[in-house]
């Protein structure tokens, strides 16, 4: 008779608020080490013979790069499945898709429309399953975007950090980081694309101060950060979007009211001359670029963590 010994139910990563902040800790370090293990070319492959399959409902360059470079430099191989691949809920139920694919790899990331699509897969699977982004919520980009922060001025605990621009999944998952990691964020949206209270669901208000003026919210910031006016889903409303945000472009006199050492962030795609200027996201203060690559090195880290545990 073959005895089974008893399972730990798997942890997934499917919004930031699914770590604590001793584990967000833990994963910045660990993301330090693996980078500069990358930089210096030594070869450190803790995930050999473990599998990512990558599931896209949503097209994307750098999720796909980051997430598939990154596991193959770990060790891993990946499976990488497209809309036209696998629709979820479409050819089979979401639960069906999850109980097959979750026997056949050791870890799933998926970038979808609706959270409820990755929350119910997660219900379903086997193995850790990663949020590579849905429409409420966005943690990988900011767990990089934080490591990238750390990098360049130290930790986050205590600054402030405004958001310019539409109230979307990057806003979600900056206001659940701030709660979190002690933090605060000066938030400046147009009149009818404000965050949803009820989607972010944090805690304390005391991490989060609302603005019109988006000029108000970047005085005295150490980060200014913000993304396209118009998401993923949203291209119906291109033209009205454009009207609305028409002041919420990120500028030379927005940066010269944060703090004179303020960082600029964008998660990119970016274009210039709406919601960032050109003199600004090319400019000195801008990490743009190392920022996009650090998706790379923290997911590294996020995939180590989640099959491995604390190493």
């Amino acid at each position: 008779m073959i005895i089974h010994a008893p399972t730990l139910p798997p942890r997934h990563y499917l919004q930031f608020t699914d770590l604590s902040a001793e584990e967000y800790a833990q994963l910045f370090k660990r993301a330090s080490f693996i980078k500069a293990k990358f930089k210096a070319y030594e070869k450190y492959q803790p995930l050999t013979d473990r599998t990512l399959a990558m599931i896209f409902e949503k097209a994307s360059t750098r999720t796909r790069v980051s997430f598939e470079a990154g596991m193959y430099q770990m060790g891993g191989s990946v499976v990488h499945l497209t809309t036209g691949d696998s629709q979820l809920g479409r050819a089979e139920p979401i639960e069906d898709s999850a109980r097959v694919i979750s026997r056949m790899v050791d870890l799933v990331m998926i970038r979808t429309y609706g959270q409820d699509k990755i929350e119910k897969f997660a219900e379903h699977s086997r193995v850790p399953v990663i949020n590579g982004l849905t429409n409420e919520f966005h943690p990988c980009q900011i767990l990089a975007d934080i490591f990238t922060y750390i990098e360049h001025r130290g930790s986050i605990q205590g600054k402030t950090v405004a958001w310019v621009g539409d109230g979307n999944n990057m806003a979600n998952t900056w206001l659940q980081a701030a709660d979190l990691l002690g933090f605060k964020v000066n938030l400046s949206t147009p009149s009818g694309y404000e965050v949803d209270p009820t989607v972010v669901g944090v805690r304390s208000a005391a991490s989060t101060q609302f603005f019109k003026d988006p000029m108000q919210a970047c005085e005295g910031a150490d980060l200014v950060t913000t993304d396209v006016w118009t998401s993923m889903g949203y291209e119906a409303e291109n033209e009205a979007r454009k009207k609305a945000f028409a002041d919420w472009c990120v500028d030379e006199d927005m940066m010269k009211v944060a703090k004179p050492d303020a960082l600029f962030m964008h998660c990119l795609p970016a274009h210039r001359g709406e919601e960032v200027s050109a003199e600004v996201i090319d400019g000195p203060q801008s990490v743009v670029w190392d920022e996009a690559e650090n998706r790379m090195h923290a997911q590294k880290a996020l995939m180590e963590f989640l099959l491995l545990g604390k190493v």
